[in-house]
């Protein structure tokens, strides 16, 4: 599956297996930053001379396109036999210089990845490595936080909230809850909240508070997130919103605060782009496009004009001083900072012990 259809709403909802990416630290990283974060990596693996022989052993069907193989998966038919053909992009020399390849960029997709990697021996029947994949994948991951973390990121648009709690998720285990992404799945996949919202995304309109948070309490009174904890940002963005969670038995016991100066969120947010064919994202002052073809066609959110913008700024700094008295032990951090800088000060404060799970804001 391509990285761009992984955050597509059908992809979150389902679940998805990738194979074949990452193929190097470059990509697993860029990954990570996407937003792109599997719960499982499976590494097979298997002797140098077992892999030259699996490859130089296929075959194509010229007309179906049907993959066999000489040895273990060789037709019965002889009208499919004659039609099979070795593939043009595999020898000997070229199966090698790909494993020297893979070997080499091997250690830095371990390192990022770490102990979420699983090694299976593929030197074995295809059902026994089935088996122990699927024994794999049904466990959920390990947590390493101390306690089950509530943790709430608030911040103006631009702050990194999305990728900070990404970053959360990935290492420790706990759900990532974005709430603009919840009430989208939930007009996707119809379901009675779903036909109440839709209404709101149709007219323009910001969702009613009490839906978004009946929809809120049933997503983080799920097993997982009370076994694992869970990352909240989206919501609250006022105070009124804050006291109908707390209303609704929704108490965070780490509550974060991303500030960014409005000339740093200016310059963060109205540079942003996006290409329309690879779905890929430019910033063209940060990270703009490698060719000029590419430039010529990027494109801007109309919630990334200066005008927008400012208006969220605006609308963001009116509410912020009472949310921020609302949650008094809200902990602030400058955003205008490295990424791995900010995790690793929110990281700080989270591997600290929790504060008792009764408290409440």
């Amino acid at each position: 599956m391509a990285p761009l259809k992984l955050l597509q709403v059908q992809a979150v909802l389902t679940g998805w297996v990738m194979e074949g990416l990452p193929e190097s630290r470059e990509l697993a990283r860029a990954m990570l930053s996407s937003g792109i974060i599997p719960k499982h990596v499976v590494v097979l693996y298997a002797p140098d001379v077992v892999l030259i022989e699996r490859n130089l052993g296929k075959r194509v069907d010229v007309v179906t396109g049907e993959v066999y193989h000489t040895t273990f998966d060789w037709p019965a038919d002889e009208d499919t036999r004659l039609l099979l053909e070795a593939p043009g992009d595999i020898s000997e020399t070229e199966t090698s210089r790909r494993l020297m390849e893979y070997h080499h960029n091997y250690p830095g997709i371990l390192q990022s990845f770490g102990k979420h990697m699983k090694l299976i021996n593929a030197d074995q029947p295809c059902a026994d490595v089935f088996s122990q994949v699927l024994t794999h994948v049904q466990v959920l991951p390990p947590t390493l936080a101390p306690f089950s973390p509530r943790i709430l990121l608030c911040g103006p648009p631009g702050s990194g909230k999305s990728l900070q709690a990404a970053l959360l998720a990935q290492k420790y285990g706990i759900i990532n809850v974005c709430c603009g992404r919840m009430l989208k799945e939930a007009v996707a996949v119809e379901t009675k909240l779903g036909e109440l919202i839709k209404p709101y995304f149709d007219s323009g309109w910001p969702v009613a508070d009490n839906i978004v948070v009946k929809l809120l309490s049933e997503r983080l009174n799920r097993l997982d997130c009370h076994l694992r904890g869970w990352v909240l940002h989206g919501f609250p963005r006022d105070e009124d919103q804050a006291k109908l969670m707390k209303r609704a038995d929704i108490h965070p016991n780490r509550v974060f605060f991303l500030n960014l100066t409005a000339e740093t969120i200016l310059e963060r947010l109205t540079y942003r782009m996006l290409d329309p064919v690879t779905g890929e994202r430019y910033h063209t002052l940060f990270k703009p496009a490698a060719s000029k073809e590419a430039s010529d066609r990027l494109l801007m959110h109309p919630r990334d004009t200066e005008e927008a913008v400012k208006l969220n700024v605006e609308a963001y700094s009116r509410l912020s001083s009472s949310l921020e008295s609302f949650f008094k032990d809200g902990i602030f951090i400058n955003g205008d900072q490295d990424p791995q800088t900010v995790f690793e000060y929110i990281e700080s404060y989270i591997i600290s012990p929790l504060p008792n799970p009764q408290k409440s804001f």
